[in-house]
């Protein structure tokens, strides 16, 4: 392999793991399939990019292309890939549990935010920084005649327990 197409397939694999990270699932799958047709399929770089085409393949919902992927890594050259080749292939596998809906929660599709019109947008920054901030109450006036004045002493007990502690301290210093 060249050193040019190695390194196109680390550009390729790089913004395909980039793009996975993101969410971005179908622009993952683009890049992922790119960077695996760069590389040689049997080596061990060309078969973790394949993994992470599978891991992309499932995101995107493509399940048969993940599945039909898995079957060829788990009998890929490379042990490590063929092991995780046929975990991934018992994982995809698996039945599906039925979920009831109340333990779901939907998420909505905010990728057409983007695009749209700042001024269409709800709770953008915008809108946000032009509210009004809530008005404090006013602080009720404290009534004076009802506030204890009295000395009541305090003060100096406080003084004579720090003076007996530190006489304490000195005369057993010694």
């Amino acid at each position: 392999m060249s050193s040019e197409n190695k390194e196109k397939f680390l550009i390729e694999y790089q913004a395909g793991k980039a793009a996975f990270e993101r969410g971005d699932y179908r622009i993952a799958v683009q890049r992922l399939e790119a960077a695996s047709a760069l590389m040689g399929r049997t080596s061990r770089l060309g078969g973790e990019a394949q993994m992470w085409l599978v891991t992309a393949y499932e995101a995107a919902g493509q399940k048969t292309e993940a599945i039909a992927l898995c079957q060829q890594l788990s009998r890929h050259p490379d042990p490590e890939t063929s092991k995780e080749g046929k975990r991934l292939l018992y994982i995809l596998q698996a039945p599906q549990l039925a979920r009831p809906s109340e333990w779901m929660t939907k998420i909505p599709d905010l990728g057409a935010i983007a695009e749209s019109d700042p001024k269409e947008r709800r709770g953008s920054v915008n809108t946000v920084a032009t509210r009004k901030p809530r008005e404090q109450p006013e602080p009720k006036p404290v009534d004076l005649t009802q506030v204890n004045t009295k000395d009541n002493q305090f003060i100096w007990v406080a003084l004579l327990a720090l003076t007996l502690t530190v006489a304490g301290l000195i005369w057993f210093s010694f």
